[in-house]
């Protein structure tokens, strides 16, 4: 692996984080097409049945491409969908060498590309800033490895821990930059998953506001080309109504229940049925992670209350977390962050490792990764 390997795949890893708002459920890819000492061609995937990264820094190299070293964050794919396989487009190109940061993460296709490609003579390297280009797509990874959506937990809390005051009062804890900050996750799940306590409780949009995205995003993306994640309510109780207004709102609504409700809904709301837990009358999470999995939803971006957090995590459903913290103290009284029961060792409790801390204005924002045993 030289400077240049490294530099070049930088550059892809670039490109492809600009799909991120738009392209689930396929994953972010980028490519860098060199020729000599000169870039020749660059593309990043947009959306789903649009061209492939590969494909579009090949239009833009042209004939350059020939001889050409082709940088791509995720191994060429081998198979037709809705657009040519891109180990063909390249082979057809005539490059003379292919770069990838990482193998195709689907076990049915997996090395098939590589393979192709290394039959027509070309070369290809395998690894360069592969943990790298692993962080650009982890729910597509753990969807294709485990047949589970990525989940990551969102969190918002003062100093002591706390999320509301004794009656209730919860609006607003951190800042309306922390609160925008939100926003740009949001964008890049496929799904935001919450409860009907916390609809009841603040009857929130959970959608994506383009106004709050940052202006840079803005410019990059059209209002009218954003994708809205899909609202998933576990609802086990059948406690909703359809007078909430995230149930009128432009996107898809699933409500998570264990018995189908009579109410009239609108078209874009679905009731799915799961089963109960073992000896519980609660909504089976780990069923409900694998139907929304089945339906093609990689990455879930959860924001509830302590009980669901609590349980997500206590079945080891969490992969990542991010805790806002605003410098507020809120008292022995107020309502706790997470609702965790019957630990007695040290051993116990969920471990996490901290990726990142950082300031959002005068909030904290800590990202971690779970260390889950499973």
């Amino acid at each position: 692996m030289t400077h240049t390997d490294q530099q070049m795949m930088s550059r892809a890893i670039t490109l492809a984080k600009l799909g991120r708002y738009t392209t689930a459920p396929n994953p972010n890819v980028g490519c860098v097409i060199v020729n000599g000492n000169d870039i020749v061609g660059e593309g990043y995937h947009y959306q789903a049945g649009q061209p492939h990264a590969e494909v579009l820094a090949l239009r833009q190299a042209q004939q350059r491409a020939q001889g050409a070293t082709v940088y791509v964050t995720l191994e060429p794919c081998s198979h037709y969908g809705r657009t040519s396989a891109c180990a063909e487009v390249l082979i057809n190109a005539k490059v003379a060498r292919v770069v990838c940061a990482m193998v195709d993460p689907n076990p049915a296709f997996s090395g098939r590309g590589i393979a192709m490609l290394q039959a027509a003579g070309i070369d290809v390297d395998i690894g360069v800033l592969a943990v790298e280009a692993q962080a650009l797509n982890p729910g597509f990874i753990k969807q294709m490895t485990q047949q589970m959506p990525y989940v990551e937990l969102k969190l918002a809390a003062s100093l002591d821990g706390r999320t509301a005051l004794a009656n209730g009062v919860s609006k607003w804890i951190t800042g309306p930059k922390a609160r925008a900050d939100v926003q740009h996750f949001r964008a890049q799940a496929s799904a935001i998953l919450s409860t009907s306590a916390t609809v009841i409780a603040d009857d929130p949009s959970l959608n994506v506001r383009w106004s709050e995205l940052e202006q840079s995003v803005q410019h990059a993306y059209p209002q009218s080309a954003l994708r809205q994640p899909i609202r998933v309510i576990i609802d086990s109780q059948n406690r909703l109504t359809p007078d909430y207004q995230l149930f009128h709102l432009p996107g898809e609504t699933i409500l998570a229940r264990t018995h189908i409700g009579t109410e009239v809904w609108p078209d874009s709301v679905q009731q799915w049925q799961l089963p109960t837990q073992t000896n519980s009358h609660q909504l089976d999470l780990v069923a409900l992670m694998s139907r929304l999995a089945q339906y093609g939803i990689n990455h879930i971006w959860v924001e509830a209350g302590a009980r669901l957090a609590g349980a997500l995590l206590q079945q080891q459903l969490v992969d990542s977390l991010i805790l806002y913290q605003a410098p507020k103290l809120m008292g022995s009284d107020s309502r706790g962050l997470i609702d965790i029961s019957g630990l007695t060792t040290m051993a116990q409790t969920p471990l996490l490792t901290i990726t990142d801390v950082c300031m959002i204005d005068c909030d904290i924002r800590i990202m971690a990764t779970v260390q889950n045993n499973k």
